[in-house]
C-alpha cells in the first residue's frame, strides 16, 4: 500500500506527545482506514512498545502478554498481573530515559471486555509510577461501534481520565485518488463507488486492470478476499444480522423513507427506527436532509431519507446480496454481465456527486472559488433534485449539476437545474456543471456569454 501521511492526525498525536506528563488517548477507525500509516509517521524517532490484544480471558491475556515480554528478557511469574506487565514495559524502554515513551495497545477492547480493572490500573500508573518516566498510551481499536457506544459504559468514571479521542475517517475522493493515481479519472470514480476512501481496500484492486476485471477477479470470484467482506463488516459490529441485512437490502433496493421500509419489511416503525439508529452509529447508514435556506419554504423540499453510507456495503447489497444463487451458479464474468453491467453507471452516478463535492471543497479551501462557502448540501424536492447547493453567511449561493451517465450534458439539463432552483426559492449567483462526458454546443456558448457558469469536465477532477 502506498505510504499515506495525514498531517492533521499526526499533529493531533504530537500535541499530546509534547505535553508534560503521561497521557492516555483512544485512536480508532475502521479496518484498513489508515491508522497504521498515521502511526508509522508519528512514531519516527520515538521509543515505542506495541502489544496486540487477543479475544481471550483475563488470565490468558496476561499469560500471552507476559510470554511476549519474557521473550524480550523480562522476568516475572508465569501468570503476571497488570502491575508486573506495565513495570516490565517501562524497564524494557529505559534505554533512552529522556525521551517520552509511546505504549500502543491494539484491539484494547478485547482486554476491557474481560478485565474491568485494566483501565484503572493504566490510569493509576499514568498518574503514579509513570510521572517520572513519561508515557503516551495509545489505545487502538477497529471496532468503531463499540468505542462510540459501549466503551464509556464499560469503563465508567475512568473515562474522565482519558486525555483525548482520535477517530480516523476514510479519505475523500481527491485524497484517495492522489494516492492511487494510475487510474483514469472515470475508472477512479467507478472504483471509489465500490471501495470508498478506505486505503486498505484499494490495495485489493489492481490499477493495471479495468474496473470490470477487478470486480470479477477481486469481488465476484469465490476465493477473493473481498467476496465476503461486506458480511464481515456487518457481522463484526452487529448481532442480529438477519434483521440488519433485511433493512440494508431494502434501502439498497430504493426504499429510502421510514414508511417505505415499514411497508417492504413488515417490521414495526419503532423497530426499524431502533435498528436504523444502530446502523447510523456504526456509519453504515446515514440520514440525509435536504439543503435549506432562509428563503426556502419548507413545503418545497422533502423530509430526510436514509441511504447506505459505506460504499462497499452499498455495492454488496445492491449487486451481490439479491443474487446469491447466481453468484454460485454463474462465472464472475457471466454474473457481471447479467447483474452489474446494465445499471452500474447509474449506481456510480451518486458517487460521482461525492467526487464533485470533494473537488469543490478542495477549491473552497484553497480560495479558488468566486466566494468561500460555509455550508454545502443537496436539495431534494418532490419533483426534482439539485445535486450541489453551497452558500456563505452573506447569502451568496452556488448550485451544481453532476452528470455521469449520459455522454452529453445538454442545455435542457441546465434549464432543468434552473427550474429546480426556482422551486427551491434559491437566488443563484454561480452555477457549476460537472460532466464525465461532453457539453453540447449551446451550453458551451451559454457559459461563454454568462460569466457565472462553469463547465467542469471529468479530467478537471
Amino acid at each position: 500500500m502506498p505510504f499515506i501521511i495525514r498531517n492533521k492526525e499526526v499533529k493531533y498525536l504530537n500535541t499530546y506527545y509534547e505535553r508534560t506528563g503521561s497521557q492516555i488517548i483512544v485512536m480508532y477507525g475502521a479496518k484498513g482506514v489508515g491508522k497504521q500509516a498515521i502511526l508509522n509517521d508519528f512514531l519516527l524517532d520515538k521509543p515505542s512498545y506495541y502489544y496486540k490484544a487477543r479475544p481471550a480471558s483475563e488470565r490468558e491475556q496476561l499469560y500471552q502478554w507476559g510470554k511476549e515480554l519474557t521473550e524480550s528478557n523480562a522476568k516475572f511469574s508465569k501468570y503476571p498481573d497488570y502491575d508486573d506487565i506495565f513495570t516490565a514495559i517501562t524497564e524494557k524502554n529505559k534505554v533512552n530515559t529522556k525521551a517520552k515513551k509511546v505504549l500502543l495497545i491494539d484491539d484494547f477492547q478485547f482486554i476491557i471486555k474481560n478485565s474491568p480493572s485494566f483501565i484503572s490500573k493504566l490510569v493509576g500508573l499514568a498518574h503514579g509510577q509513570w510521572k517520572k518516566a513519561q508515557v503516551l498510551v495509545i489505545l487502538l481499536s477497529s471496532q468503531v461501534g463499540w468505542v462510540e457506544n459501549c466503551m464509556v459504559a464499560r469503563i465508567g468514571e475512568q473515562a474522565y481520565e482519558l486525555s483525548g479521542f482520535l477517530k480516523v475517517k476514510e479519505l475523500n475522493f481527491c485524497d484517495i485518488t492522489a494516492i492511487y493515481h494510475k487510474y483514469k479519472i472515470t475508472e477512479a470514480i467507478e472504483t471509489y463507488a465500490i471501495l470508498g476512501g478506505n486505503p486498505g481496500m484499494w490495495q485489493y484492486f489492481d490499477e493495471t486492470l479495468s474496473v470490470e476485471k477487478n470486480i470479477c477477479k477481486n469481488i465476484l470470484a469465490p476465493q477473493a478476499f473481498l467476496h465476503h467482506h461486506s458480511e464481515r463488516i456487518v457481522a463484526d459490529e452487529l448481532r442480529e444480522t438477519g434483521i440488519y441485512n433485511t433493512i440494508l437490502s431494502t434501502i439498497a433496493e430504493g426504499h429510502h423513507k421510514l414508511n417505505d421500509l415499514y411497508v417492504h419489511t413488515g417490521f414495526s416503525r419503532a423497530k426499524i427506527s431502533v435498528y436504523l439508529k444502530n446502523l447510523m452509529e456504526l456509519g453504515l447508514v446515514e440520514k440525509v436532509f435536504s439543503f435549506t435556506s432562509e428563503k426556502e419554504n419548507n413545503t418545497g423540499s422533502s423530509k430526510g431519507y436514509y441511504r447506505i453510507a459505506n460504499p462497499f456495503v452499498h455495492f454488496h447489497f445492491t449487486y451481490l446480496y439479491p443474487y446469491q444463487s447466481d453468484i454460485k451458479r454463474l462465472t464472475p464474468n457471466e454474473f457481471y454481465q447479467k447483474h452489474i453491467s446494465p445499471t452500474y453507471k447509474s449506481y456510480v452516478a451518486n458517487y460521482y456527486k461525492s467526487a464533485c463535492i470533494s473537488k469543490l471543497e478542495l477549491w473552497n479551501k484553497g480560495d479558488k472559488l468566486p466566494f468561500k462557502f460555509t455550508h454545502c448540501g443537496q436539495w431534494q424536492g418532490s419533483i426534482g433534485t439539485i445535486d450541489i447547493v453551497a452558500n456563505d453567511s452573506n447569502g451568496k449561493t452556488l448550485i451544481g449539476l453532476c452528470n455521469f451517465e449520459k455522454p452529453l450534458m445538454t442545455y435542457d439539463d441546465y434549464e432543468w437545474l434552473l427550474f429546480c432552483a426556482a422551486k427551491a426559492n434559491l437566488s443563484v449567483d454561480y452555477i457549476y456543471l460537472f460532466s464525465a462526458g461532453r457539453f453540447d454546443e449551446k451550453l458551451n456558448l451559454e457559459a461563454k456569454v454568462k460569466q457565472n457558469i462553469y463547465l467542469i469536465g471529468a479530467n478537471d477532477l
